[in-house]
């Protein structure tokens, strides 16, 4: 099985996330794309606008329907979340023959030596490295890379959060997240 990790805050999932997990599958034979909420982002400077659960939720929302994208709780209840316990956990349940892989941005990557236990990351797992306008990289030595430049989305989730605070409808927004955001008055402020 090639199986590819997608980990990120999702405060909201958009389209653009989802265009990317599609074209990462389709490009490199991935069976299952598993978008994975972070519980506690250890690189993000304070909290998340809104709840584990409710970026569960809306994650589980935007990825039904859609073959092979499924919404993850491997990182639900964690103290911090670092990719390695992350990958670690998914890795023992996987036969020898899986291929498993990391879906990232360009920018994150740019920034992989910070992560915690991050030799340890880049020798368990093969990144598909999204490009993003303007964000150069470097791989580490030993870090096997796969590019995915053909998406070039410049969506931002702080415009998609200042727009909902608005009271707009982003269109980068998958409509069920939408509905979800509304019912739950999620974004009022931020």
């Amino acid at each position: 099985m090639r199986l590819a990790l997608f980990g990120g805050t999702f405060d909201p999932i958009h389209l653009a996330h989802l265009a990317v997990a599609r074209e990462a599958a389709r490009r490199f034979g991935l069976e299952r794309v598993l978008f994975v909420p972070a519980a506690r982002p250890p690189h993000k400077a304070g909290a998340t606008h809104a709840s584990y659960e409710d970026r569960y939720r809306m994650v589980e929302l935007a990825c039904t329907g859609e073959s092979g994208l499924e919404a993850s709780r491997l990182e639900a209840g964690t103290e911090r979340s670092y990719s390695i316990y992350t990958i670690e956990k998914v890795r023992a349940g996987l036969s020898p023959e899986d291929e498993l892989f990391f879906l990232i941005g360009a920018d994150a990557f740019a920034e992989i030596r910070t992560w915690r236990r991050w030799e340890d990351v880049i020798r368990a797992v093969e990144f598909i490295v999204v490009s993003r306008p303007g964000h150069e990289y470097e791989a580490p030595a030993g870090a096997r890379t796969r590019r995915l430049e053909t998406l070039e989305l410049p969506v931002s989730s702080s415009e998609i959060r200042r727009k909902l605070a608005l009271g707009e409808a982003p269109a980068e927004v998958p409509e069920a997240v939408l509905r979800y955001i509304r019912e739950h008055g999620l974004y009022r402020s931020v």
